[in-house]
């Protein structure tokens, strides 16, 4: 496959996207870097997503079409046909800000060390508002393999900007389907209602390569949290993440093999925060004693997000729904404030 120099290859896997993917092609086209083509691959949807799709009148659009093989099959089938020194993987449901590639090649271009070049991101709901909630890891420079593995500093998926050559170094064959092929995300990790292959991927250049993760400290990617989607399956995001660790760790005992305990820990921390989103609070608490329980650790390397985790938990459980609800929007308005001013003084 030939590169081609400076070009970004955006990948846009398609499945039962009809309500959102207009939308995400048309934040895609208002890009201010130009030299980018979409592959769309349509992972056998079968709604009007692909009709959508084909309504854009862009020579920089291709449709590739498979049976469905899930996110990380789609995502495998959009790095195979793409063309670009960068590659990018946007869900079909997120947004990007319009300088979001523009910022990325500049960074990529300027550090020849880092292979996976990262955001922040707003948290919006199913209507495109934004939550007034960012996604922010607290290391964007200097990241360890452990702490790709615990934290995944870079979110989501659609918040990462790659280097083809760093794909390149981790690519493996396989012949899942019956015919040998290059594997970049691995499909055998693949859930029918979660997907953890990105962390995996991730984890996998931080711990067998020289390639760096690094962050732009400027929230450019629009993350959409629906009820129907990956992110509302708290314990089965769970399941898979917990896989996605098992193996990490036992392909990287050296590098890795410390923090397995740790990492299951801070994950189960995430399934306890998921669960006061979706105000379960007897789930909430659960979890939350589970994570302290894998390693106490997590109080005392995060002891505010943890502490704060911990509150919502018990005050959910056992605090009247008209208080709690009071108590919850004063502490997001506090979360949100604090985040903007974060971002405000790095950048």
């Amino acid at each position: 496959m030939s590169m081609n120099a400076g070009q970004v290859s955006v990948i846009v896997p398609v499945y039962n996207a009809e309500q959102y993917i207009g939308e995400t092609l048309r934040s895609l086209f208002s890009q201010t870097y130009e030299n980018f083509e979409v592959i769309i691959v349509d992972d056998g949807s079968p709604d009007q997503s692909v009709e959508i799709c084909q309504q854009f009148d862009d020579s920089r659009l291709k449709i590739v079409q498979q049976k469905n093989r899930g996110l990380p099959g789609a995502r495998n089938t959009g790095i195979r046909h793409a063309q670009g020194e960068y590659l990018s993987l946007l869900d079909a449901d997120d947004l990007w800000l319009p300088e979001k590639l523009e910022k990325h090649v500049k960074h990529l271009q300027a550090l020849p060390k880092v292979g996976v070049s990262f955001s922040y991101s707003v948290f919006i709901d199913e209507q495109s508002r934004s939550m007034g909630l960012y996604q922010m890891p607290r290391k964007i420079r200097n990241i360890t393999p452990p702490y790709v593995l615990c934290r995944n500093p870079v979110g989501n998926g659609s918040a990462a900007v790659i280097r083809r050559a760093t794909f390149e170094e981790i690519k493996f064959q396989d012949d899942l389907y019956g015919v040998t092929e290059d594997f970049y995300f691995d499909e055998r990790l693949r859930f029918e209602k979660a997907d953890a292959t990105d962390l995996e991927c991730w984890t996998r250049i931080a711990a067998t390569t020289k390639w760096q993760l690094e962050g732009i400290p400027e929230a450019l990617t629009l993350y959409r949290i629906n009820a129907g989607g990956l992110s509302a399956n708290a314990m089965i995001q769970y399941r898979a993440i917990e896989k996605v660790i098992e193996k990490s760790c036992k392909h990287s005992p050296a590098v890795l093999g410390a923090y397995e305990q740790l990492a299951k820990a801070y994950y189960m921390r995430y399934v306890a925060r998921r669960a006061v989103t979706l105000r379960d609070g007897e789930m909430a608490v659960e979890t939350m004693n589970t994570a302290l329980s894998q390693d106490i650790r997590i109080l005392f390397e995060e002891p505010r997000r943890t502490l704060i985790t911990m509150l919502a938990a018990y005050s959910l459980k056992f605090t009247p729904r008209s208080l709690y609800t009071w108590m919850e929007k004063a502490a997001f308005k506090v979360t949100g404030a604090t985040q903007k001013q974060r971002i405000s003084e790095v950048r």
